[in-house]
């Protein structure tokens, strides 16, 4: 059995990297995946997803990429239940593996978007 995913999307804020109540460093790297198809209206639909980072690749995604930066994510999709006010809900995620930088806003681009 396989349980792989692959995807490559432009960040939509700067990663902060927190620890857990076990100590494990734990980030979340927001993406931005537009569609490779047109919806009814003739536009390009995107899709936001969450991924979750640990340890060292948390830390060098942090260190080394910001909003608007396009990366590459490697990893695995988990499901897990959550407690949220007495009830059980269940959450699926994407465990990045691997992230891949694959493009920065250069300095010309940051200062023009500021």
């Amino acid at each position: 059995m396989l349980n792989q995913v692959v995807l490559v999307g432009r960040l939509t804020r700067n990663i902060t990297v927190n620890k857990s109540d076990k100590g494990i460093k734990v980030a979340t790297i927001p993406l931005a995946i537009p569609r490779s198809f047109k919806n009814s209206d003739g536009t390009y639909d995107t899709d936001f997803i969450d991924c979750v980072a640990f340890d060292s690749i948390a830390n060098n995604t942090s260190e080394y990429c910001e909003k608007g930066d396009i990366v590459g994510v490697k990893g695995r999709i988990q499901s897990r239940q959550i407690d949220k006010e007495g009830q059980k809900t269940t959450v699926v995620e994407i465990v990045a593996e691997k992230v891949t930088f694959l493009s920065s806003h250069t300095k010309e681009e940051k200062e023009a978007d500021e």
